[in-house]
């Protein structure tokens, strides 16, 4: 790979106009100067429309008149780009400067990486950071009974993740990906899947990713914050629409992606989480029972996608399993990689 490898920043935004201008900023302030911005704005009614105005002289604004969904709108967004990576981020997430410059020159390492996250810290909606660092997320895993969750996730930033390991995926906050990975598992056009609309699109990505034969590595010295307002445990403070797109794209993910191996390895704890969650949805959530009235009046069509996806399938049912724990699963990355991203910072300078 060319030191000058190219760099689409794709970043959607809905009513995000407390957060756009601080992260637009944070983009065009990065030290790597291979790069393209792209703002696909979802029809906001807060004044982010104003807030992007000033900057269309150095980004690519697209204004939707609808509100189409964060997985559609970045699909928009990668399809009018042409670089060889594409960092989708949210807009409530501020980068350090090093942080394309390291994500590339780590994902240069080996070309079957087809992603490569950072380390995202937490932050306040009024972008303050905490005293003592704590972690957003390096990285995404998957337990056993099919719930996917941010590694790290609110611990103390003690110095645990120094290391380059490959991890299951990254979170969309803050993702870059390959142009080669995006065009090779893309279905009928589609990297992301447009019918989660929002919310676990980057954890369906990185499932079919790892079927396919893509690697997703953690580069440590990527830094950025990120305001993340669902986490586990928070499901009250949310809109409910967030919540039935949560309880919808937890059976879409698994009607595309799991093997009856995996499956039968993991009926038991699948089902408990199965009866707790439509458990929720009957006695408490019941917004969220729409969910399942998508997933029936679609499901030939969930099915033939998953045809599709076990056609492609490139990786064994072991390798699969192996990434699915209770606690975070990673492998460690060859050592040279961090030699030759230290190589790679100091030609820059």
């Amino acid at each position: 790979m060319s030191q000058s490898d190219s760099v689409a920043v794709t970043i959607v935004t809905f009513n995000s106009g407390r957060f756009i201008k601080r992260c637009l900023e944070s983009v065009l302030d990065q030290k790597y100067p291979f790069k393209e911005v792209i703002v696909i704005d979802n029809c906001s009614t807060d004044g982010t429309t104003d807030i992007l105005e000033p900057f269309e002289d150095r980004v690519r604004i697209i204004y939707n008149d609808e509100n189409v969904g964060f997985a559609a709108a970045q699909n928009q967004a990668i399809a009018v780009s042409q670089c060889d990576w594409v960092l989708t981020l949210n807009p409530d997430v501020l980068l350090l400067p090093d942080f394309i410059q390291a994500l590339v020159s780590a994902g240069q390492f080996d070309p079957k990486i087809g992603t490569v996250c950072g380390k995202l810290l937490t932050m306040s909606s009024g972008f303050d950071f905490p005293e003592k660092p704590v972690v957003d997320s390096t990285g995404i895993y998957f337990t056993p009974n099919l719930r996917h969750l941010d590694r790290g996730s609110l611990e103390y930033d003690n110095g645990h993740y120094r290391q380059y390991e490959y991890v299951f995926g990254a979170t969309a906050a803050a993702a870059l990906y390959r142009r080669e990975m995006i065009e090779d598992i893309s279905l009928d056009g589609e990297f992301f899947d447009s019918d989660f609309f929002v919310y676990r699109e980057d954890a369906d990505v990185a499932w079919r990713a790892q079927l396919l034969g893509w690697r997703c590595l953690y580069a440590p010295y990527a830094r950025g914050y990120h305001v993340r307002k669902a986490l586990p445990g928070n499901r009250r403070a949310l809109p409910p629409e967030i919540n039935m797109h949560s309880v919808k794209n937890r059976f879409l993910i698994r009607i595309k992606n799991i093997s009856g191996h995996l499956y039968r390895r993991n009926w038991v704890s699948i089902t408990a989480r199965d009866l707790v969650v439509v458990g929720c949805c009957l006695l408490w959530e019941h917004t969220s029972l729409k969910a399942f009235w998508f997933v029936a009046k679609n499901y030939k069509r969930l099915v033939a996608k998953r045809r599709l996806i076990q056609q492609m399938q490139r990786v064994d049912d072991d390798y699969i399993a192996s990434w699915f724990n209770f606690t975070p699963v990673s492998q460690p990355a060859p050592r040279k990689i961090g030699a030759t991203v230290s190589r790679s910072k100091a030609a820059k300078r």
